[in-house]
């Protein structure tokens, strides 16, 4: 492989350290090594996850820089479907990593831009650059969580996986059906009633869409009996464990309008391993804070922003027409009713959303202090 000369008399970064970016590939990354802007980035291509030629890139960067073994070294990536492994890996090593979020990287909006890893990791590496000099409004960093605090999402997530899983099979059937004009219930007994069924002639389902309906139907009852199981693990911790966060799952459940489902991931996703300083975290992190735009004369709003968590915010603006429901006495449900509650469908499904993000603020409240959201009702 061919090294491009590197210039460094033209580098006016912090010679102390050693500024490194990932590209991450399927089969290969890119590395990016630089000690300042106004320097040519040298580029390596390495096999994807190979940790020993990291270390040893790491290396002989240092060396061809000029840098002495003990350089500080500070690395990014984005976010991806690679996760937080090689972030947990490289700060085992010493070398100081930052996960980026992708969509707060900044890109040309002139025509055309031209896109590949090479550019991509110059891009990151410029970022970083900027981030490392003061400027931390340039990106957004993900906050990484430990291994408990993400082995804890599996169970939530992968109930919620098997259940669209279920609900596409079950969609596919009734797709099915209707195209041969008939409708049949999709619940216990569905293949006895298919057996029963006659076309619009008489004549009874073709046979190839039998078979087929059964097998389909066979998913479904595979796919039920995984969720019985899920929810069942689930009520067992419910019932036994003594960790921290299935403690607040319990007295998030204690309040009238909260169930298992979004008690669970509230604090699953949300409120156990992130530490909240201000209300402003809470709606930023679920992606419900307001969007305006204004220059000049133009003063519109765009809605909200969805930059968070999807999951909670999903959960959230459910949960807030629930709380409606439930805690009708409530001094949300009672500001909702008087600001909002005489308009159309629109403005209410507006005011929703500022409902559902004022609750996720006094749930946070409720679990950090143990201060009942006003006028909040326990359940009996």
């Amino acid at each position: 492989m061919k090294t491009a000369t590197t210039r460094r008399a033209k580098s006016n970064g912090k010679r102390g350290c050693l500024f490194l970016a990932f590209e991450l590939g399927e089969g290969s990354w890119k590395l990016g090594f630089t000690t300042g802007a106004g320097q040519r980035p040298r580029v390596r291509t390495i096999e994807a996850k190979d940790v020993a030629v990291v270390l040893s890139e790491i290396e002989r960067a240092k060396a061809r820089f000029g840098l002495g073994k003990s350089t500080r070294v500070s690395s990014c990536y984005e976010a991806g479907r690679d996760g937080f492994w090689l972030h947990r890996c490289l700060l085992h090593h010493g070398v100081e990593n930052i996960v980026v979020d992708s969509s707060s990287i900044e890109v040309k909006r002139r025509s055309r831009r031209a896109k590949t890893d090479r550019l991509d990791v110059g891009k990151l590496l410029a970022m970083l650059l900027r981030y490392e000099s003061g400027e931390r409004s340039v990106w957004s960093v993900v906050h990484v969580p430990t291994v408990e605090e993400e082995d804890r999402r599996q169970l939530h997530r992968e109930l919620m996986a098997v259940k669209r899983d279920r609900t596409r099979v079950t969609n596919r059937i009734k797709g099915l059906l209707t195209n041969q004009g008939v409708k049949v219930e999709t619940s216990a007994g569905f293949l006895e009633r298919v057996d029963a069924i006659h076309l619009w002639d008489g004549t009874s389902l073709p046979k190839m869409l039998r078979v087929r309906l059964v097998r389909e139907w066979t998913k479904v009852e595979l796919l039920t009996a995984q969720i019985r199981e899920l929810d069942a693990e689930r009520e067992l911790l419910l019932k036994t464990s003594t960790d921290a966060a299935v403690e607040s799952v319990r007295q998030l459940m204690l309040l009238r309008g909260i169930g298992v489902n979004s008690a669970w991931l509230y604090v699953m996703e949300f409120f156990s391993w992130r530490g909240f300083r201000n209300r402003s975290e809470i709606g930023a992190l679920a992606g419900l804070t307001p969007t305006p735009f204004q220059s000049g004369g133009t003063n519109r709003e765009q809605g909200i922003g969805k930059a968070g968590n999807r999951h909670v915010r999903a959960m959230a603006i459910e949960i807030a027409w629930g709380w409606l429901r439930f805690q009708p006495t409530s001094a949300l449900s009672c500001w909702y009713e008087e600001r909002f509650g005489g308009g159309g469908s629109r403005i209410r499904r507006i005011g929703i959303v500022a409902l559902a993000r004022r609750l996720l603020v006094e749930l946070w409240r409720y679990l950090e202090t143990g201060a009942l959201p006003e006028g909040a009702q326990l359940k009996a």
